[in-house]
């Protein structure tokens, strides 16, 4: 968050400067837009949700490059009352660390280890530093440098997902105009996505905010395009007491139902002897921008204020976790149950 400008990358002109590096194959978090002069949009998504629960914040800075309207921006919601705020900025106001993930729009700085707000539209200012610790990564390899496994190597895909931190502790407080929201021993999570556009329908699901701490859950379901044709690919994560399970296309796991209510959406996942059962409840959502070739022209409905039954059970029905995540990130998009 403090490097000089000297050490960042800024984008002029509409266009992204430098060579492709394999180094951010392995680093999804780091500035990902090299080689993309329009079309292509970038963001990360950093939510906070207070110890008591009694207040989830989230924000999302990013770039969209799309012909004279590219711009930066930070989107913000607030999980209790489903407001949302877009903030844009000039193109020239976002800057990049060429050596690690820390980002700036304007005075906003997000990292890592923190994130740093001054966000102001006339009517909200969104104010203060938050330092983030205890983090857990998504740990890369060969086979799989990210939450997407092998298809992040594939140089054609419409949207690609990462997953930066699973769960993190936070210390410090916002302020949303004279109110202040202390955050100090809660619970924060970081993701991003990049590219052209984001999926024609999909199905996004996140809570770490459980009873006990340490557990994080994420699940994101998507119609793919895949040469001339599309799949439904998945990835997710149950992480609990240390240990990461992973269920995705590319584990050879299996969606084996998905059924949707006005007030719940079920789903049932079976990998080898595991089975996992989420029970999705919704709540209040507000409404934010997407994008579609790059333009920040579409509109989508999230919730960070739902809650998420997980079950995960063995062949044989026993349970091997089961317990409920509050605050949760829930969006459904386009036709999710076809």
């Amino acid at each position: 968050m403090n490097e000089s400008a000297e050490s960042r990358g800024r984008i002029r002109e509409g266009g992204l400067p430098g060579p492709y590096d394999i180094k951010k194959v392995w680093n999804p978090s780091w500035f990902q837009g090299n080689r993309v002069r329009d079309r292509y949009f970038e963001g990360w998504y950093f939510k906070q949700v207070s110890p008591n629960g009694n207040n989830s914040l989230a924000f999302i800075p990013g770039i969209s490059l799309a012909g004279e309207d590219a711009h930066s921006f930070v989107q913000a919601i607030d999980g209790k009352t489903g407001k949302t705020w877009y903030f844009r900025y000039p193109l020239e106001d976002f800057a990049y660390s060429k050596s690690g993930f820390s980002v700036r729009v304007a005075g906003n700085c997000f990292s890592a280890s923190g994130m740093k707000l001054d966000l102001s539209d006339g009517n909200t200012h969104f104010r203060g530093r938050l330092s983030f610790s205890r983090q857990v990564r998504f740990r890369a390899g060969l086979r799989k440098p990210g939450i997407m496994g092998w298809y992040r190597y594939v140089p054609f895909m419409e949207c690609y997902h990462g997953v930066v931190s699973l769960d993190h502790r936070l210390q410090g407080s916002l302020w949303i105009n004279e109110r202040e929201v202390p955050l100090s021993g809660g619970r924060g999570y970081i993701e991003k996505d990049w590219g052209r556009s984001m999926p024609r329908a999909w199905i996004w699901m996140q809570t770490n905010h459980f009873e006990n701490p340490g557990t994080s859950f994420m699940l994101s379901i998507a119609d793919i395009p895949w040469i001339r044709r599309s799949f439904t690919g998945f990835l997710g994560f149950l992480l609990h007491d240390g240990r990461r399970h992973d269920f995705a296309t590319y584990t050879g796991a299996r969606i084996l139902s998905v059924e949707d209510s006005a007030s719940e959406l079920a789903i049932r996942i079976g990998k080898g002897k595991l089975v996992l059962q989420v029970n999705g409840m919704k709540n209040i959502s507000g409404s934010l921008k997407a994008p579609l070739q790059g333009s920040m022209q579409r509109m989508i409905h999230e919730s960070i204020d739902s809650s998420i039954h997980i079950q995960l059970l063995d062949r044989a029905g026993k349970h091997l976790f089961e317990g409920t995540g509050r605050n949760a990130g829930l969006e459904m998009v386009g036709n999710v149950v076809e």
